[in-house]
This record gives C-alpha cells, structure tokens and sequence, in this order.
C-alpha cells in the first residue's frame, strides 16, 4: 500500500489555535506545534498534506508553518459539523489513496529513533490495510479518547484485529464491551490521534451523511471505524512512543515538559523543575 497523502484536521473550535501556538522542540528549536505535526509527517516520507481548517484561518496557518508552508493544501470546513464532517470535507484531496490522519492538538513523541507516524506508515504499508495507533490508557482517561477491543494477531509487533469501537466509553461501558487480552486492570486500548486509513474509510463517511436526513446531523467518526473493521481488514498498533493531548487542561504545559524531557535541554529543563520544587516545599 502506497502511503503519499496525509490529513490534518484543525477545525474544531476548540482546536483552531491550539496548532498555532508555540513549543520549544527537542532540538532546542523554538517553533509552533503545527510545524513540529508537519516535520512529524514529513519523517514518515510524505510530502503531500492537506489541513482542514477554519475559514478565514489559512494565513495563521501559513505563517505557523514557515518554511512547510509550500507542502500544505488547505482545506475548509464551512460548518462546524464536527469530526468525522471534517475528514470527508478532505475527500477529493484524498481521493482513492489510503492516508495518514492526524488531529492537530496532539504532539507524539517516539522512544525509538524512528518517529511514531513513520512507525504507523511502515505497519500500513507492510500489512495492506488501515491501521490505527493505540495507547493503553487508564479508564480515568476513557472521557477523552475513543478505545478499540480486539484480538493480539502479532505480539512482537503489538498488532491487535480490532473488532470494537467505541466512542468514549464509560468504565462500565468499556468493561463490559471491550476485551482486549493481556492489558493491565482497569486499562484500554484508546486511540493514539493518529491513523492509516484505506479510501474505504472516505467512501463509509459519504454513505453515513448521504443518510442523513437533512444533511446537519454528525455523524460519529468511530461508529465508521466499526463499520470499517466489519467491512475490510483494519488492525491497531501500539507504537514505541507517547501521545500527548495540548487540548486538555494543562496539555500544552505536559507537552512541553515531555519536549524538554527528551530533548538536548534535559537536564537543563530538570534543573528548573527540581528548583521549582524545592522552592514551593520551603514555603
């Protein structure tokens, strides 16, 4: 499977600026999130990518994405239609190719050298089908996150066959709908913000808003993901690497301090938050 196209959704209205702010990268660099996302791509070897966004947001954009900003093919979401309407507003950008999906308020760091989009990229490629990243994540945490149950096909790679999605589940909900072997109690496969998906995907959204009545109902990005997995082929990976979530309440603080964690400025970064510490304990 031939993997040129990626997708990176930025819309929501809680989500437009967050790709526009500015981070200090593991290189020390400063630069915003929306150009770490696209160099994040760009290792995966994809060249071609379209942004959904906001009308009227395309010149922060451009500037944000300095000298990437030639890559980008911007694509408008007219009507706050939530996320799935987001993807398929990128439909004739992804035509019949398979593409990498990426939301623009997540930032996701590799614990091996290659990065977790070329990881994800590579997974697709060799196994010829859509596949989502996953992260064992603790229920507390299932408020925020699709999570995805299914066989282990492949322990050395952590490959699961998902049979089940749900969208943001309940604990209750999860324990009773979601079975996964080998995971830690009280922890699920959620999805990582990041994925290859095949043009079936594209095709399952037009049916789901050609069945709406009206054309203004939402229509639930995961309940396609199911159909997806009863259609075709669709696996989940656990990649070598973390997500983290800049849209949640102190997300771009957590983002930031795991950058600088791994980054050339560590120890310079773990001086700070020792001294921090030390001066809030002697108060």
């Amino acid at each position: 499977m031939d993997i040129r196209k990626a997708l990176i959704t930025a819309a929501g209205e809680s989500q437009r600026t967050l790709p526009l702010q500015s981070l200090v990268d593991r290189d020390g660099v400063t630069k915003t999130a929306l150009a770490i996302i696209i160099e994040e791509v760009i290792g995966a070897g994809i060249e071609t990518i379209g942004v959904v966004i906001t009308p009227g947001d395309e010149s922060a954009y451009r500037v944000a994405a300095g000298v990437h900003a030639e890559r980008l093919t911007f694509i408008e979401q007219s009507k706050p239609r939530g996320y799935a309407d987001a993807i398929f507003q990128a439909a004739s950008f992804c035509g019949e190719d398979p593409f990498l999906l990426l939301v623009g308020d997540h930032l996701y760091l590799s614990s091996v050298p290659k990065g977790c989009a070329s990881q994800l990229v590579e997974l697709a490629r060799a196994e010829k089908c859509s596949v989502s990243a996953v992260e064992s994540t603790h229920e507390s945490q299932l408020p925020y996150y699709g999570a995805v149950g299914g066989k282990l096909v492949d322990a050395h790679r952590r490959l699961y066959q998902v049979d089940t999605v749900l969208e943001k589940p309940t604990p209750t909900e999860a324990e009773q709908k979601i079975d996964v072997p080998g995971l830690r109690a009280g922890y699920y496969l959620c999805f990582f913000g990041m994925h290859v998906l095949t043009s079936a995907a594209q095709r399952l959204l037009g049916e789901a808003f050609a069945e709406m009545p009206d054309g203004n109902e939402h229509v639930n990005f995961r309940a396609v993901l199911a159909e997806l997995a009863v259609q075709e082929r669709y696996l989940a990976a656990e990649l070598s690497g973390q997500r983290y979530d800049f849209g949640v309440k102190y997300g771009l603080l957590t983002a930031q301090l795991a950058l600088g964690l791994n980054g050339i400025d560590r120890d310079e970064v773990l001086r700070g938050i020792v001294e921090l510490i030390a001066t809030k304990l002697v108060k």
